[in-house]
């Protein structure tokens, strides 16, 4: 065991830590783990954590299912929750976010960690590397007893303040949790619908932001519970409020330097940058498959609710899909805010889509289209076609679709990955299909 992870094993026994978690992230997004005690981390460190991958949606046949988990030593955190035994005494768990290998210490192709870490590999080779910052939407309701539910627990708006905003103390719970492991919270604000709220933390490393936004949903969700709650990341959980969203800035460093500022550019936006977005434009119809993966995920994304349904791009425009944000420090803060993703998407697997389009976009040197610095929510349709301006798919149906076309994004994730993530998809998609609603009663049964 190397120097480094000795002194981690070491440091979390003088915290009291009595267990800890390995953590990794399966296809479809969800977070999953297997607890350790604190004695066992070493031998962890030393030779992987074994585990039935063909238990995990999309990851191994059942032939092919022994699989090892390998603890990433800079991922390391302290949970800053206390946990009990039956007897009421206190203890403190740990986590650690591991890389998914095969039994001859290979990265597994299904591990979407890995996937990104090989796409952010290739901007290595161009000389960047994709720094990113979101923006995860959530709301929070009453609980009904022990299971969730969708009663309000408050009726405020946007940037309200207590006692309209009733869900502030859970959320300055989940900033100073959030703090306590290490993340700078930029903004932590109640949002426009009902019961919604954004916490906001500062831009990283692709990898590293994709693993703090595993950790950022586990702790919201758990704090929530705490507070007698229920937190949900699902993207429209009530009919006729504005839906929740994980818009991401984007930008590519390069040896300290922000590649996407150009100084004597139009809204200070070097070639690269207009090259990436242009990538992104050009296959964003199979980016949406990963970013927007569920079935509720496009009921979010229609006309009305402030959702970027509108494939555009402009500065400080919230109405386009892609907006280049204002900012006093352009050298640094130059950046393109994608504002389509919500939070149920796999941040793994949608950041790796969106990087390589983007560095196809810098290789093939594209050009995105013109600008559109007007409200398209209030433009007609023929105004639309005019200046060309598209829009997303409107069902996951027809982002798979887009997906099953586009050989760049499937090169992202890899043959293994695309099969099963089209295949659980395509099945999640037939399930909702043959689900009768209550609207559907209500709207038919009394005329036909």
């Amino acid at each position: 065991m190397k120097e480094k992870e000795e002194n981690i094993c070491d440091d979390l026994q003088k915290e009291g830590v009595r267990f800890v978690r390995l953590q990794f992230t399966d296809i479809l997004g969800i977070p999953k783990d297997v607890e350790i005690t604190i004695e066992e981390l070493p031998k962890a460190f030393e030779e992987g954590m074994p585990f039935d991958g063909s238990s995990i949606e999309g990851f191994a046949r059942i032939s092919e299912s022994d699989m090892y988990l390998k603890p990433d030593p800079d991922s390391v955190l302290v949970y800053p929750w206390a946990s009990h035994t039956k007897g009421g005494e206190a203890y403190k768990n740990a986590g650690i976010v591991c890389d998914v290998c095969t039994p001859e210490g290979e990265p597994f192709v299904g591990d979407p960690r890995w996937i990104l870490r090989r796409v952010q590999g290739e901007a290595g080779e161009m000389g960047y590397s994709l720094y990113a910052g979101p923006e995860p939407e959530f709301f929070v309701f009453e609980r009904e007893g022990e299971e969730p539910s969708t009663i309000l627990h408050d009726r405020g708006s946007y940037f309200d303040l207590v006692p309209i905003d009733r869900g502030e103390k859970t959320r300055k719970d989940i900033v100073i949790s959030l703090e306590k492991m290490g993340f700078c919270v930029e903004a932590a604000h109640h949002e426009v619908a009902p019961s919604q709220h954004e916490i906001d933390f500062q831009y990283d490393e692709a990898i590293r932001m994709a693993d703090d936004i595993m950790t950022f949903k586990t702790t919201t969700k758990t704090i929530a519970l705490q507070h007698g709650i229920c937190a949900t990341f699902m993207p429209k959980p009530l009919a006729g409020e504005n839906g929740s969203g994980m818009h991401v800035h984007l930008s590519l460093f390069e040896d300290g330097k922000n590649c996407f500022y150009g100084a004597d550019k139009p809204y200070h936006l070097s070639d690269e940058a207009l090259h990436f977005t242009a990538g992104i434009i050009e296959h964003i119809d199979a980016i949406t498959a990963l970013t927007n993966p569920t079935v509720n995920s496009y009921k979010r994304l229609v006309p009305g609710y402030e959702a970027p349904v509108n494939i555009s791009w402009g500065q400080v425009n919230r109405s386009a899909l892609i907006r280049v944000p204002a900012t006093n420090t352009p050298e640094v803060s130059t950046r393109i805010e994608l504002r389509s993703p919500d939070p149920t998407a796999n941040p793994y697997l949608a950041f790796a889509a969106i990087l390589k389009a983007g560095l196809q976009g810098i290789k093939e040197e594209l050009t995105p289209p013109q600008p559109v610095d007007e409200d398209i929510y209030n433009m007609s349709m023929q105004a639309k076609e005019e200046k060309e301006i598209g829009t997303l798919p409107g069902s996951l149906g027809e982002a798979l679709q887009a997906l099953e076309e586009d050989d760049l994004i499937q090169q992202a994730l890899g043959s293994h990955v695309t099969e099963k993530y089209l295949q659980a998809k395509y099945s999640e998609e037939e399930e909702y299909k043959k689900i009768v609603t209550d609207w559907e009663l209500e709207k038919y049964m009394k005329y036909y």
